[in-house]
C-alpha cells in the first residue's frame, strides 16, 4: 500500500514511534526517524533493515530548529519528498505533579518542547507537500488534550497545545491537498505511561496494537480528511475497509 511513500515519523526509538516505523516498513514505505536518544534509534534502525526497509535515521531534537532542517534536509536529500508526517515526539515532565507544585522551568520546558516540536517540523515539510498538491501529517494527541487531569501537568495543557494547532493548520492548508489529522492513540504500557501513572493497576494495550488509523491517514483513502480527531483504539480494524 505505501510502496514509494516516505513517512517521517519523529520520536520513534521506542514506544508508539518504533511500533509506527515498523508497521510502516512492512508495509513498504521509506521510513525516515529520528530521535535524541542514538543507540536505541540505532537499534530500530538495524531492526527496520532486516526487514528490508529503506531508512534513513539521524539523531536529532526536533524541538531543534537546526535539527529540524537537518532531518528535513537530508530525508529530501535522499528520497526527494516527504508524503507523511507523524509528529510524535514528547516527553511528559518530571512525573505525576500538582500544577501549585511543578518547577517552572520544568514546566516551561515541556511546554517548549511538546508544542513547538510539531510546529517546527510541519513547517519544515510544508512547502515540498504544498509543491506537489499532496501531503498528509499525523499530529498524536492524548485523552489529556481535551480532559485536564490532576498531576498530569504540562504535559496534559501541551496537548491542549496541540490539538488546537491541529486545527489552525487544517485550515490555514484547506485547498491545497495538505491535510492535518490528529489521532488519541490511547493508554498503552511504555515507558511514558510508567511515569505519568506509576502504579497502574489497569490493562494497558500494545502500542503495536491499535495502528490501523495512522494507515488510514498516510494512505491515499483519506485525502478528505482534515482537521479530524481520530481515536485509535475505536478505529482499529476500519483502515483496511477503507484504504
Amino acid at each position: 500500500m505505501f510502496k514509494h511513500k516516505v513517512v517521517m515519523i519523529t520520536g520513534a526509538s521506542k514506544g508508539l514511534g518504533k511500533a509506527l516505523a515498523m508497521k510502516f516498513a512492512e508495509e513498504g514505505a521509506k521510513v525516515a526517524i529520528c530521535a535524541r536518544n542514538a543507540g536505541p534509534l540505532k537499534e530500530v534502525e538495524e531492526e527496520l533493515k532486516v526487514l528490508g526497509a529503506e531508512v534513513v535515521a539521524l539523531e536529532a531534537d526536533v524541538s531543534n530548529a537546526r535539527d529540524v532542517d537537518r532531518f528535513v534536509s537530508v530525508t529530501e536529500e535522499v528520497w526527494g519528498s516527504v508524503d507523511v508526517l507523524i509528529n510524535n515526539a514528547s516527553v511528559f515532565g518530571p512525573g505525576p505533579r500538582l500544577l501549585a507544585d511543578y518547577p517552572e522551568a520544568e514546566f516551561m520546558e515541556v511546554l517548549r518542547i511538546n508544542t513547538l516540536n510539531p510546529f517546527l517540523v510541519t513547517k519544515r515539510v510544508l512547502p515540498g507537500m504544498i509543491s506537489r498538491g499532496t501531503g498528509s501529517i499525523i499530529n498524536v494527541t492524548s485523552e489529556a488534550g481535551q480532559t485536564g487531569f490532576s498531576e498530569w501537568g504540562a504535559y496534559g495543557i501541551s496537548k491542549f497545545a496541540v490539538e488546537g494547532m491541529t486545527q489552525t493548520w487544517a485550515d490555514e492548508l484547506d485547498g491545497t491537498g495538505v491535510r492535518v489529522n490528529m489521532v488519541d492513540p490511547g493508554e498503552m504500557d511504555t515507558e511514558m505511561h510508567d511515569k505519568a501513572v506509576p502504579e497502574c493497576d489497569y490493562p494497558l494495550a500494545n502500542p503495536h496494537d491499535h495502528l490501523d488509523v495512522f494507515l488510514y491517514l498516510a494512505s491515499d483513502a483519506s485525502t478528505m480528511e482534515n482537521g479530524q480527531r481520530f481515536e485509535a483504539q475505536e478505529y482499529q480494524g476500519k483502515a483496511r475497509e477503507e484504504a
